[in-house]
């Protein structure tokens, strides 16, 4: 079973780039969803005592009935909850190791950027866009349809971004990249850096 994480700061604390009435009803009627309906799916069954991550990463041994409501479910629920600790109201810049190993990888921490923006753009309809640490030991960014996390291919999760329109659309409405642009305002690049050294073994 899944217990929801508490939101580590006020609806309004990313105001202006995330406002406070999305910030709510994402919280509390969105990710509290996804939890609910993972924690009924798997309840009673000799699944039930599974998180939401140990279901994602055991998906394959489930039985058919519930595996794709688990699925959707459970990757809901770990996204969202992951998606709360990678924001920060506190303006912040990535270190110079971070710094380092984004141009290591991408070029520049401004070429990681100009890739991870338009790979959130190009999602077409509802998903995610991503940094992780890959299976193969290197950094990577992609988008994924629905509710599908990077677990699912065994890769870490370091950096997403929620690119269904619950996300934005009461601010921005059909402005996916202005709300995107405002993302960069709101990155908790401490926990991104934590997350890395951890998936890396230091």
């Amino acid at each position: 079973m899944e217990t929801p994480v508490e939101l580590p700061y006020a609806y309004d604390a990313l105001e202006p780039h995330i406002d406070a009435a999305t910030m709510q009803v994402h919280y509390e009627k969105h990710y509290h969803g996804y939890v609910n309906t993972f924690n009924r799916t798997i309840q009673g069954t000799p699944w039930e005592a599974l998180t939401a991550v140990e279901a994602l990463k055991r998906l394959a041994e489930l039985p058919e009935q519930i595996r794709e409501t688990v699925r959707n479910h459970a990757s809901g629920s770990v996204n969202h909850a992951f998606f709360w600790q990678i924001l920060s109201p506190q303006p912040q810049e990535p270190s110079d190791w971070l710094r380092n190993a984004l141009s290591q990888a991408f070029g520049s921490l401004d070429a990681f950027k100009d890739l991870f923006l338009s790979t959130a753009l190009k999602r077409f309809g509802s998903g995610w866009a991503w940094l992780v640490w890959t299976k193969n030991a290197e950094l990577a960014v992609y988008s994924t349809p629905n509710q599908d996390n990077p677990i699912l291919l065994g890769d870490t999760p370091l950096l997403g971004v929620d690119v269904w329109e619950h996300a934005y659309y009461l601010k921005y409405q059909n402005r996916r990249k202005d709300y995107l642009e405002a993302f960069w305002q709101v990155i908790n690049w401490r926990e991104v850096e934590k997350r890395l050294r951890e998936a890396r073994g230091e």
